[in-house]
């Protein structure tokens, strides 16, 4: 903070950040920019937004937009309950863009998008703020000389819009699963989709067809972690706006429709030291086995990072591919853990049991608190898992994942793992809203869980 008492972005002085947004602005405004989407993800999952115009970026990168701490005790339909630490009317943060990765939304005209970090009126970060969570994970990591690579895969589902840009229960396909039909029939809106995400900096792994009826799935590039989170936020705002456009409703919700297979949001992630992949190899390293035996024991209390909502046990039962049982195995779909192996620098973990309506930035942060919890108890792998786990002999199953967010509330509770990762008043607010969530839809029927989260996420 500098002598005025006004917080700065980062490590920044006040000039500096002035002289950074003066040239992000000029470059945005090149490209047809007006306004800028200041954006940061509750912990309900939801995306929220202030957003400035673009002759104010240098006054927003200086002094910050102005919050309320309240948004952090959200739940997913915008009703409000209160933590330990956090919740009513009194408070202010200031939000501040990370102007490095300020991009002009190509579906979005005239507007760019920018995530932010959150910091108090003093100066100092906030202590809920999920973004700096995510990097300050990040640098305990670097700490031990460790660094990640990662990617979150990002399935939806779309229904034709109204004329109101409501959904309808109109297809705009009625294409199989993985289906070139399915392509054949979206043509138009996979192009504009392909070209929107690349014009915005991210590389396009591959695009598909996925199970359910109207479902797809795209994959970017693995990038460092905290990018990678960035980029899930980012993707999906690029999907709402291209299916926008096209007279289409995207979902990503876990569950769209009783019965069905969800939308799953899968974490990818490699553990790197120096120029080593410590996931590669036919034969894991000691350290990539610590790591991913951590993160396996973690795996009832991250459900309440990485599948938060009470529509994510809609999703994760036996036999669909979701990862439902806390085991691990090699190129196994069913597992929790797939370890996914091929060239050195692609060997990773695929956590299958995580869904998008988890922030990402906790999804990743805690997943790394978990890793390293492993790294320093030196912790042991179990057998692999080969086939699927439900067809095993009861004597030889692994132990199911919690089956409602009431066990996974339980789990997380007790977690002193990531109690101490995420700080005691991110903690408490993590988990006073999967309580209020849970208070308010757990005891419902499958289809009314579904009806109150379909469009939410």
């Amino acid at each position: 903070m500098d002598q005025g008492g006004v917080p700065r972005a980062g490590d920044q002085s006040r000039e500096e950040a002035r002289a950074e947004a003066r040239l992000t602005a000029a470059r945005l405004s090149g490209e047809g920019v007006v306004a800028l989407a200041l954006t940061w993800v509750d912990n309900a999952g939801i995306a929220r937004v202030k957003g400035v115009p673009l002759r104010r970026l240098a006054e927003a990168a200086v002094e910050g937009v102005g919050m309320s701490p309240v948004f952090d005790v959200f739940l997913v339909d915008d009703t409000i309950t209160t933590s330990r630490y956090l919740g009513g009317p009194d408070g202010d943060l200031r939000l501040f863009p990370a102007l490095d990765r300020a991009v002009p939304l190509a579906a979005q005209p005239g507007w760019a998008f920018a995530p932010a970090d959150r910091y108090r009126q003093d100066g100092l970060p906030h202590p809920a703020c999920q973004r700096r969570f995510a990097a300050r994970m990040v640098e305990r990591a670097a700490e031990r000389g460790l660094s990640f690579r990662a990617a979150f895969e990002t399935e939806w589902i779309v229904r034709r819009a109204d004329e109101d840009g409501l959904p309808t229960d109109g297809l705009p396909t009625d294409g199989p699963a993985y289906g070139l039909h399915r392509v054949t029939d979206c043509s138009d809106y996979l192009r504009d989709l392909l070209l929107a995400l690349e014009a915005q900096g991210l590389t396009v792994q591959q695009i598909h067809p996925e199970y359910s009826a109207g479902q797809f799935e795209v994959s970017v590039a693995a990038r460092d972690a905290l990018g990678a989170a960035d980029d899930a936020v980012l993707v999906r705002a690029t999907i709402r706006g291209v299916s926008a456009r096209h007279g289409l409703r995207a979902s990503f919700a876990p569950a769209f429709e009783p019965g069905g297979v969800g939308n799953g949001g899968h974490l990818h992630l490699s553990a790197w030291r120096e120029d080593r992949n410590l996931l590669a190899g036919q034969a894991l390293t000691r350290d990539g086995e610590a790591f991913l035996a951590g993160v396996l024991r973690e795996l009832p209390a991250l459900l309440a990072l990485g599948a938060p909502s009470p529509a994510s046990y809609l999703r994760l039962v036996p036999s669909h591919w979701a990862g439902c049982f806390q085991c691990w195995g090699v190129e196994n779909r069913e597992a929790a853990l797939r370890l996914v192996q091929g060239p050195d620098e692609q060997a990773n973990v695929e956590v299958k049991c995580f869904d998008q309506a988890a922030n990402p930035y906790l999804a990743v942060g805690g997943v790394i608190a978990a890793g390293l919890a492993g790294l320093d108890a030196e912790a042991v792998l179990p057998e692999p898992v080969q086939g699927d786990p439900a067809l095993l002999p009861p004597e030889r199953q692994p132990a199911r994942l919690p089956t409602g967010l009431d066990e996974t509330l339980t789990a997380f509770r007790a977690s002193t793992v990531l109690r101490d990762a995420l700080g005691d008043v991110l903690f408490e607010a993590v988990a006073a809203v999967r309580a209020a969530e849970n208070a308010a839809y757990g005891g419902q029927p499958s289809g009314a869980v579904i009806a109150a989260t379909r469009w939410r996420y």
